[in-house]
């Protein structure tokens, strides 16, 4: 009964759409792909259904079956659809840009491919090229016109990931655009405007950054209209199975092997890893077990995973020595920045003044 699901009042918003004239067979696709999926979430398993139907193109969404995931899928759920600009953020790995792939293929904006540039990777040179495009003779190596990535994702998404490594000049330059809409190539005074909804990423705390005078607070304002926070794979276990059966598929069939899944000590050591590298890492051990693999089973050693005792709960600050304290603020700090120098100034301390201590500690 088709007429009862699609008209039911609990269906709200548009999440897809065809244009004229159609094709009979995609349309009939949509339709029971929507169908299926409101079922599924009148069964009160909100968006993580949709991550099991699969879209036209054969790729899941995003797989998030965990409690923890639920308030992401719950975002992209009601922000997808909308145009506000959105910032991701979570560690390194754990799947910021399928978050924004989510939301971009939530939107109205879907059928127009998303673009992606990472901005952290761009120098001062390469910048205003790379958004904004370029005219011949504009500079040395500038033998043609070229269209910056704003022009390629006018009408549809762009996603900036990496933005916290963006210098303050060039921040200024990303705001203007985004406050107005307006740009010029480089070269070219003719000013251009281009209809992008922005999606960006970043490891760091920009609140953070922002303070410590890295990062602009109004273009700050500018991209998180929404932030949604994507917890690391130890905070959402219950995603691991899943998580693992897929990349194994995708690497099965990549290679050329057949499995049927993986032995149960393979499975204990997923399930005990920490995984700092998150789904990422998770990634790269599946394939390695992939490419190791002999038979029907993946086996434990052949992912390259110690296993893990599960760990104690770790004691709170005020019951450790003064020493101890130190040692562990200095390890959160290189966890949380990466970076020694950043990691020092977090710390109220200098360079030197760090190292002397990681020295002392042995770290």
């Amino acid at each position: 009964d088709w007429s009862s699901d699609v008209c039911s009042s609990d269906l709200r918003g548009a999440r897809d759409f065809v244009e004229k004239p159609w094709d009979n067979t995609r349309l009939i696709a949509i339709l029971r792909t929507q169908i299926d999926l409101h079922r599924a979430l009148r069964r009160g398993q909100l968006l993580a259904a949709e991550n099991e139907i699969l879209r036209a193109d054969g790729e899941p969404i995003l797989i998030a079956r965990s409690p923890e995931m639920r308030p992401v899928l719950d975002l992209i759920e009601r922000i997808g659809p909308s145009e506000a600009n959105v910032l991701i953020t979570g560690e390194n790995g754990t799947g910021k840009g399928v978050v924004a792939r989510a939301l971009h293929a939530a939107s109205a904006r879907a059928e127009i491919p998303m673009v992606t540039v990472n901005t952290g990777g761009l120098s001062e040179a390469l910048f205003e090229s790379e958004l904004f495009g370029h005219v011949r003779g504009a500079f040395t190596d500038a033998k043609t016109d070229r269209v910056g990535r704003f022009e390629l994702a006018d009408g549809g998404t762009l996603f900036l990931d990496e933005i916290a490594n963006i210098s303050l000049n060039q921040q200024a330059k990303l705001l203007r655009v985004l406050q107005t809409g307006e740009f010029e190539r480089l070269g070219s005074s003719k000013t251009r405007t281009a209809d992008v909804r922005i999606v960006s990423a970043t490891n760091a705390d920009l609140r953070e950054e922002v303070a410590a005078g890295r990062f602009r607070q109004d273009l700050l304002f500018r991209l998180n209209t929404v932030e949604i926070r994507i917890p690391p794979l130890r905070e959402r276990r219950d995603d691991i199975p899943a998580l693992a059966q897929h990349f194994l598929g995708q690497h099965a069939q990549r290679y050329r092997k057949q499995f049927a899944g993986f032995e149960e000590a393979a499975t204990a050591i997923l399930l005990s890893h920490p995984w700092p590298g998150n789904v990422r890492e998770l990634d790269h051990a599946v394939e390695r077990g992939v490419l190791m693999g002999r038979g029907d089973f993946v086996r434990a050693h052949d992912l390259g995973l110690q296993m893990v005792a599960p760990a104690a709960a770790p004691p709170r600050l005020e019951e450790l020595p003064l020493e101890e304290v130190e040692r562990v603020l200095i390890q959160k700090a290189l966890a949380r920045y990466g970076n020694v120098s950043q990691a020092a100034q977090a710390l109220g301390l200098s360079r030197s003044a760090l190292y002397r201590r990681l020295e002392k500690h042995g770290l």
